[in-house]
């Protein structure tokens, strides 16, 4: 896999690594981006083999949210003839391993998740990345866990990751929140080489409240739901322990229309302006994703296939941001004044900032400027020369 495939005539400064789920956990980390939840049950091997998705490199398949219970018998025996199919593919050369995303299961509880361990084959497992537990807590999280090292203790050439899903009552109410969250740390701590991501509910954090953002605010206007973000991103984002990603984005509307071709400024000012550019509901989006950055997020739950390029495309780093982190991590102390001259760079305190960024752009390449995010939203066909 690699990040904006849609896009091949655009010239990066540095194009994005090719990687897959044994692409060395500190970068791996960085890689999911957009990841697309869908439900269990849907067969989904010939979007794959298509490519129908553009952009698409990292997809959960859900037995949990967006399953009955009554359905997760058939969802478990879909996913498992979808691995049956994408090996059957890599075997008879129908489909590369690189084009294949990401794959993540999310389970419905540690019970379902041993019992469905147990039909997976040796073979489905170079195409399983790892698992979402949801509702992830202080009561549930030793059993993943323990069943996730049973599971890659069966299978040892293998990576298998858990990505716990934090969205639990325990956490969002201010009175429990802090134990649970360093309990849960603390689990995370004894389990660190699994995780390869942690991932926060903001629809569930905002249903213990009785709210729901509209597509003109953001989860940072509803400020109990902020609070619990804050709080996560407080214990588990300091020193660059774990990357965390924002929150899904609920609202969607698919327009071919927008500014973004004739764009003379970037996408951030023209957001900073309240300038419309596609629809409510992408430019609503956008101004979230800029916030996750300005925050510690590193990319997004997403359940439409249209917010995959925006979300991934502003991921990408500019050369200005680029060429201050590697002055960064190129000095043992001191301060520098930016090649750019336009900042100071002071390398202890920008260290794990710089870190975070050069990681960020070997995942999603280096482009010239703010103003090119714009091109990295668009097909092939709508992006021009």
């Amino acid at each position: 896999m690699r990040h904006h495939q849609q896009v091949r005539d655009f010239s990066f400064v540095e194009a994005p690594v090719e990687f897959n789920k044994y692409t060395d956990l500190a970068l791996l980390r960085y890689c999911l981006g957009a990841t697309m939840y869908m439900p269990g049950t849907r067969d989904f091997a010939k979007e794959i083999l298509h490519k129908k998705y553009p952009g698409l490199t990292s997809m959960v398949m859900c037995f949990e949210d967006a399953c009955r219970e009554v359905d997760i018998p058939a969802a478990e025996d879909n996913v498992l003839k979808l691995l049956d199919t994408l090996s059957q593919y890599l075997e008879n050369g129908v489909i590369r391993y690189a084009d294949i995303p990401l794959i993540v299961f999310r389970v419905r509880s540690p019970e379902q998740f041993r019992t469905f361990c147990a039909r997976i084959k040796k073979e489905h497992l170079r195409l399983i990345t790892g698992f979402n537990f949801p509702k992830f807590n202080t009561q549930n999280g030793l059993q993943y866990f323990s069943y996730l090292k049973e599971l890659n203790s069966r299978y040892p050439s293998e990576n298998v990751y858990g990505m716990p899903i934090l969205e639990s009552r325990e956490m969002a109410f201010i009175e429990t929140r802090m134990a649970e969250l360093l309990e849960v740390k603390r689990i995370l701590d004894a389990h660190r080489s699994l995780v390869l991501n942690i991932r926060v509910g903001g629809t569930d954090f905002s249903a213990c409240f009785g709210v729901r953002r509209t597509t003109t605010h953001t989860i940072y206007d509803i400020i109990t739901v902020s609070d619990c973000l804050k709080d996560i991103l407080n214990v588990f984002a300091r020193d660059n322990n774990y990357s965390v990603s924002g929150p899904v984005w609920e609202y969607f509307r698919v327009s071919r229309e927008s500014k973004f071709k004739s764009l003379s400024s970037s996408v951030h000012d023209s957001l900073f302006r309240r300038e419309p550019l596609v629809n409510e509901e992408v430019d609503g989006l956008l101004q979230e994703i800029l916030l996750d950055q300005a925050n510690g997020f590193i990319g997004k739950t997403v359940i439409h296939p249209t917010h995959i390029p925006y979300v991934n495309g502003m991921l990408a780093v500019t050369r200005e941001e680029h060429e201050d982190a590697l002055q960064v991590l190129q000095r043992e102390d001191g301060v520098v004044k930016s090649k750019n001259g336009n900042k100071m760079n002071e390398v202890n305190p920008h260290r794990i900032w710089a870190e975070k960024l050069y990681m960020r752009a070997q995942a999603y390449g280096v482009i010239e400027n703010n103003r090119q995010h714009a091109r990295l939203f668009l097909t092939d066909g709508d992006a021009g020369g």
